[in-house]
């Protein structure tokens, strides 16, 4: 039940979040990974104001991410993966997280006026936000990525292209359970610069071609009987989703499918609760996305072609999935 306590306790959330944000930025944990270090010395060694540091590092103990013992300070048991360094890090997601801290700031602006005149195209991110932002990818979707290619029946399916699909996550979760497969991963080049690297450490390189491409721009490469779409709709006007369900379907070969992931809302779009904030998150850092209803995404399929659209699994993880065919003839 609501009650003044609790929404005064949500309204003060956002200054957690803003000192996680701040290590981040600052790459604390990377630099206590294996050490105890004093305020003063970090300041003194990283040209930082000793009070400040002083302070934060004191928070974070506060909060739980770091332990102090005397003045020295050390990573808290349990937040060893928001250093650098982890093999499992989540450092990537926490400074693309604080990348879009910067965009909410200006919700009251853009409720009143529709658009975020601050916005810059994710291909024009670059350097550090850009790959910040592929490795945020990868860290929300390692796992859930496994579970989707793990529900989704893919054996009668021979050539995915994987549509903006980043550094190769879900691309390698299908190549995993699906051996008689191969895939093309098709995004910007610069991102696959990254996605080659990925690819190579897991041992994928040899079963995927790469393609470098803008989806708003350029043709998609033929050949395949499998496209994914994850988490890419949302960031689309529902036009600009049929202009690239439509670049789908001239690339896709006859009876192929399109496999879509994303939040998928009800009628009321409110449900999944996660969807609706997602609606938000759209309308602060895109231009005109946001999250579509069933009957909307299949309105915008049938219009570029598809039939048989489906809607095969729900979820309140952005792990709804639907699937549409090109026919046959």
């Amino acid at each position: 039940m609501l009650t003044p306590k609790s929404i005064l306790e949500d309204a003060w959330c956002f200054m957690k979040s803003r000192v996680l944000f701040t290590a981040a930025e600052l790459d604390i944990f990377s630099k206590l990974a294996g050490f105890h270090y004093t305020a003063a010395e970090l300041a003194r060694d990283h040209g930082w104001d000793e009070r400040a540091t002083t302070r934060l590092l004191d928070c974070l103990t506060a909060l739980g991410l770091l332990s102090k013992d005397g003045a020295r300070y050390r990573l808290a048991e349990g937040s060893e993966t928001l250093a650098a360094t982890h093999p499992a890090t989540i450092l990537p997601m926490i400074l693309h997280l604080n990348h879009i801290w910067r965009n909410w700031s200006n919700l009251t602006d853009v409720i009143r006026e529709g658009k975020n005149d601050h916005l810059k195209k994710i291909g024009d991110w670059g350097g550090e936000v850009q790959e910040a932002f592929i490795g945020a990818m990868h860290v929300i979707g390692r796992e859930l990525a496994e579970d989707i290619a793990a529900s989704y029946d893919a054996s009668p399916f021979r050539r995915l292209l994987d549509i903006g699909g980043a550094s190769g996550t879900y691309t390698m979760a299908f190549l995993r359970q699906n051996p008689q497969m191969r895939a093309v991963l098709f995004d910007f080049a610069p991102v696959l610069t990254l996605a080659k690297e990925r690819l190579a450490q897991e041992g994928f390189l040899d079963r995927v071609e790469l393609a470098a491409g803008d989806f708003y721009l350029d043709e998609l490469p033929g050949g395949s009987d499998l496209a994914l779409l994850s988490a890419i709709i949302h960031q689309n006007s529902p036009a600009q989703n049929v202009d690239l369900y439509q670049k789908i379907y001239r690339a896709l070969l006859p009876g192929g499918a399109v496999l879509i992931r994303d939040h998928i809302m009800d009628e009321s779009r409110t449900h999944p609760p996660a969807g609706a904030m997602f609606a938000l998150n759209m309308l602060v850092n895109t231009t005109t996305g946001d999250t579509y209803t069933l009957a909307e995404v299949q309105e915008q399929l049938q219009a570029a072609g598809f039939t048989e659209v489906r809607l095969l699994r729900t979820g309140e993880r952005m792990d709804c999935l639907v699937e549409a065919r090109k026919p046959t003839n």
